[in-house]
């Protein structure tokens, strides 16, 4: 696979075009790249995602790319070596960019579709790209090095604020991931026992009011709590039901339901047949 070289530091430009004239691609350096306008497919280690009017992509050495252009598009490129950080920018700011280096770039993923989700902060950064490309092309004007410098600064904090929100986002989910499956499997242990399984009790093993369980869990799987209860209570039933040990009377009793007849009703509308036919086909 082809690779293009820099050695360049920092390099910005704008490319307009109805053709994408490159083949396949990775780099030795780290890309923004910044969609003015237009719209087709980005090609990003073998999987395609649409692109459109204001999304930005950043590509790190290791993403192999292309674009299959639908209409006209005009690009702004932001492209950086590690130089940038650990050469040029000052030493009392070197601890904080040498931080942001390793959080963005060693481990950052590309993500389907553009990064940067605060339409605040998106308008900041294509204000910002359209003010350094200017810059970087005044090479003439006094302070010109030190102002690309702060605003590649600038363009670098509001990505990093943008991929943090993103790992954080990704964080809570995950957490909250954990703790409905925790959640469920103690509902699933616990399912035989009855005074475990009132939503209180459920709550308080959790540290959480009642009330907000039953709002989390209906959140993050799509059905209330109760149902939960109710599906791990007639999977506790089914064992029982096999084994033959107790009575119809003595199961509903033993799993918390109202009497006989109200877990008759539940187990037919759940599971499709009555219990004493579901013990006696053998299912």
């Amino acid at each position: 696979m082809k690779r293009f070289n820099s050695f360049q530091s920092i390099n910005v430009f704008e490319l307009v075009t109805s053709k994408w004239p490159y083949e396949t691609h990775k780099h030795n350096f780290y890309e923004l790249i910044f969609v003015v306008c237009g719209c087709g497919k980005h090609l990003v280690n073998g999987l395609k995602y649409t692109y459109k009017d204001r999304d930005i992509f950043l590509l790190t050495p290791n993403d192999a790319h292309s674009f299959e252009i639908e209409s006209k598009t005009t690009f702004i490129y932001l492209k950086f070596t590690e130089a940038i950080f650990l050469e040029k920018l000052s030493s009392n700011r070197k601890t904080f960019w040498e931080a942001s280096l390793k959080n963005i770039l060693e481990h950052y993923k590309v993500q389907e579709g553009c990064f940067v989700k605060n339409k605040q902060d998106k308008a900041h950064l294509f204000a910002l790209i359209g003010i350094l490309l200017t810059e970087f092309n005044t090479r003439n004007m006094l302070f010109n090095t030190e102002v690309v410098l702060e605003l590649f600064g600038a363009i670098m904090a509001l990505v990093t604020r943008n991929l943090n929100h993103h790992k954080t986002e990704k964080c809570c989910i995950d957490k909250d991931s954990e703790r409905v499956n925790s959640i469920l499997s103690y509902i699933r242990l616990n399912a035989i026992e009855n005074d475990k399984m009132q939503i209180r009790n459920i709550a308080a093993h959790f540290n959480l009011s009642p009330n907000y369980i039953s709002i989390f869990v209906k959140k993050h799987t799509g059905l209330p709590i109760q149902q939960h209860i109710i599906q791990a209570k007639l999977k506790t039933a089914e064992r029982l039901l096999k084994q033959k040990r107790l009575n119809i009377n003595e199961i509903a009793l033993r799993l918390g339901f109202n009497d006989a007849s109200h877990f008759n009703k539940l187990f037919k509308k759940y599971k499709g047949t009555a219990p004493l036919k579901f013990r006696f086909d053998g299912n």
